[in-house]
């Protein structure tokens, strides 16, 4: 996976940007002669593929199941291994090592050889991920270590030839529809080219200092062994060239930029994927697609699909999902958040992927029971749901292909609070305002403030759904976008059922909301939801309040990513320390209404991470803005200090607050955590 906690994501300009910072951009005619002509209505540019329309399906279907598994499960220490295992100190080259032998001798070409995948049993999977409420399923065709899991043409290294010697997509692919559930595929592979740079490096010191990594060796060197007759370098390891610096768009300086022979590859075996499974979903583990601005061989693939899906059902009938999107590009395809949500409703229909625990398998996370529970996955689920998103959630296998204990019982919580509660979230859509309440959603973790004082609404015709997220001690409700004097409501509440529950609920409508008697006991665990009829769905707007600003607390005010509004494509992210992210643009900026008691002088501060450059921001507090440089970082999320400067109040009150790029400068995309204001005389 690509954006895991320890992800090296070079976000880049935006699409437009990044375009105009290169010479040239890769073509597909570049690339070979052997592309296939584009034929259909969808053409491979923006302004074409902006006719698509995503499917009914899959706004109906709201939560799907992903087997985020492959060889890199085998030693069962998390994602990334295949490059972690070539990263000299690392605990993974250290465990590698220590079980495996140094990587100049056992590689990741010979993890790929050990997984056997012997206790896999895809039909009985699926029937546990559709008892749990999944509609689709999606396997991982391939990741960054550049194994294909199929019959794959143009990709010696794959599961039926080395391995597993099994067909991994085609009896998940079978297995699924067998199952009635739409099958999806996962493609990670276009960052392997300097992904596993890694791969042609040497220790430093020690026994084997200066001895050359597996990714060098070559077809030669394969002679009497297991895998005579392929090449690692040029086939697996896509690193028949030199290193390079590592970026996830292919554009940061120093970066080496695919050559024309490994944009054709991938290409085809994408499209060799497409016309033998012909998946419901495909998606890309790229911002905006595969090697995007470098190539355009992502444009070519997507109208490919979907003129591939007009062929055969007379309109598009599957969704491309891809990652920090600008506005045309989410009319073109389904964004997908990875362990992330948006702040509200969106006009398009979106995606949440995340995991109950590591991307690829994780041991210790199972031994000290630290996955995500049911619980706190059916509260982001109905979070998600209520503006217009769909969960992708991955419960990762170990290498044998079975679950563990803790994954069972996890799918046992789940299946049991679906079988009562399904109906607010299948076959739904957002209502007006997604929710109610003081409440926060909290990070990917999992962990929220969301209470019996918050709620959130899903609606099927005329049906509305309330869910809410604890049981009063005093067993009542008050959900005030109903109240009997709140403007843009359309009809009067008839009845209110407690789903999973036969008793009946009392309810009246008063002007301080729809008052609600709740039963003696709850009928489920971890979220309930009420079914209102009688309010006219369709006509009815509620108003609902602005979020209050927010208050100076003894001389300091914290501005937060989740209280924040966001402007242009930024999105909160919530893989951690939740925070700002996708600031790709210099036309995005983020706002907050903060009441200011002292007047004064102020000093503002950022938490800020910038791993790609030195930009700088401007913060705006009233009047008055100060404009500071932000250092490069290590990481996405090694967030810095950044002492922007002081501004002064004179009038207390409620006072706006932005942050911007600063104009005339160079910019580079910042996560954004925190700024705070300190009172200071």
């Amino acid at each position: 996976m690509s954006l895991s906690r320890r992800r090296f994501l070079q976000k880049g300009a935006s699409a437009a940007a990044g375009l105009a910072l290169l010479p040239a951009a890769a073509t597909v005619s570049d690339a070979s002669a052997d592309f296939k002509k584009i034929a259909g209505p969808f053409q491979p540019n923006w302004d074409s593929l902006e006719s698509y329309e995503c499917p009914e399906w899959f706004r109906n279907a709201k939560f799907g199941i992903w087997a985020h598994w492959s060889a890199q499960c085998v030693p069962e220490q998390g994602d990334w291994y295949a490059r972690g295992m070539y990263q000299e100190g690392s605990a993974q080259y250290e465990y590698h090592c220590k079980h495996y032998g140094h990587p100049s001798k056992f590689g990741f070409k010979d993890i790929d050889h050990i997984w056997k995948a012997d206790k896999w049993e895809p039909e009985k999977l699926i029937e546990l991920y559709k008892a749990a409420g999944a509609r689709y399923f999606f396997a991982l065709a391939n990741h960054h270590d550049n194994f294909d899991c199929w019959d794959s043409t143009y990709q010696p290294w794959n599961s039926t030839r080395i391995g597993p010697m099994q067909n991994i997509v085609g009896r998940w692919a079978s297995a699924a529809r067998k199952s009635g559930l739409k099958f999806g595929v996962s493609v990670h592979a276009s960052h392997a080219w300097n992904w596993f740079e890694v791969a042609q490096g040497a220790d430093t010191k020690g026994p084997y200092k200066g001895v050359k990594y597996d990714g060098v060796m070559t077809l030669a060197d394969g002679k009497g062994l297991w895998w005579q007759g392929l090449d690692p370098n040029v086939q697996l390891y896509a690193q028949n060239h030199k290193p390079g610096v590592f970026s996830w768009e292919f554009t940061a300086p120093g970066c080496v930029k695919p050559d024309s022979a490994y944009i054709s590859k991938f290409y085809n075996r994408v499209i060799d994927l497409i016309d033998k499974y012909h998946p419901d979903v495909l998606y890309f583990d790229d911002t905006v697609l595969p090697i995007y601005p470098v190539s355009d061989v992502g444009l070519y693939i997507m109208a490919y699909y979907y003129n591939q899906s007009v062929k055969r059902d007379g309109k598009v009938n599957v969704v491309l999902n891809g990652k920090g999107l600008n506005d045309q590009q989410r009319k073109c395809m389904v964004e997908d958040h990875e362990r992330g949500r948006t702040q509200g409703i969106e006009p398009n229909p979106w995606q949440t992927d995340t995991c109950i625990g590591d991307w690829h398998y994780l041991l210790s996370l199972y031994e000290n029971h630290q996955y995500k529970t049911p619980y706190q996955v059916v509260r982001m689920l109905l979070d998600i749901v209520s503006k217009n998103g769909n969960l992708m959630l991955n419960i990762p296998l170990k290498g044998d292909g079975s679950p563990d204990p803790d994954e069972f019982l996890f799918l046992q919580g789940l299946t049991a609070w679906m079988q009562t509660n399904s109906a607010a979230i299948h076959d739904t859509r957002p209502w007006k305002i997604f929710g109610e309440g003081p409440g926060q959603p909290g990070s990917d973790s999992g962990h929220d403030t969301l209470t019996e004082k918050d709620f959130r609404f899903t609606t099927k015709g005329n049906t509305l759904y309330a869910a809410f997220f604890g049981w009063p001690t005093d067993r009542k409700l008050a959900i005030r976008s109903l109240a009997s004097n709140a403007p843009g409501i359309v009809g009067d509440v008839r009845s209110v059922k407690l789903l999973g529950s036969t008793r009946e609920v009392d309810y009246k409508r008063t002007p301080d909301g729809l008052m609600i008697s709740l039963p003696q006991n709850p009928p489920c665990d971890y979220a309930w939801v009420l079914q209102i009829e009688g309010i006219d769905v369709a006509r009815s707007q509620p108003e609902v309040p602005p979020a209050p600003p927010i208050a100076e607390m003894n001389g300091t005010i914290t501005l937060t990513p989740t209280t924040a509004q966001l402007h242009g494509g930024l999105q909160v992210e919530t893989r951690g320390v939740p925070d700002i992210g996708f600031w790709n643009s210099t036309t995005d900026f983020a706002t907050w209404q903060a009441i200011v008691k002292n007047t004064g002088t102020w000093k503002v501060t950022a938490k800020v991470a910038c791993p790609g450059g030195a930009p700088s921001i401007t913060v705006t507090v009233g009047s008055q803005s100060v404009t500071a440089a932000v250092a490069k970082t290590a990481d996405w999320d090694q967030y810095q200090t950044v002492e922007c400067g002081s501004v002064t109040v004179a009038d207390a009150g409620t006072t706006k607050i932005a942050v911007k790029p600063a104009s005339g400068v160079d910019w580079q995309p910042i996560n954004l955590a925190e700024v705070t204001l300190t009172h200071v005389g």
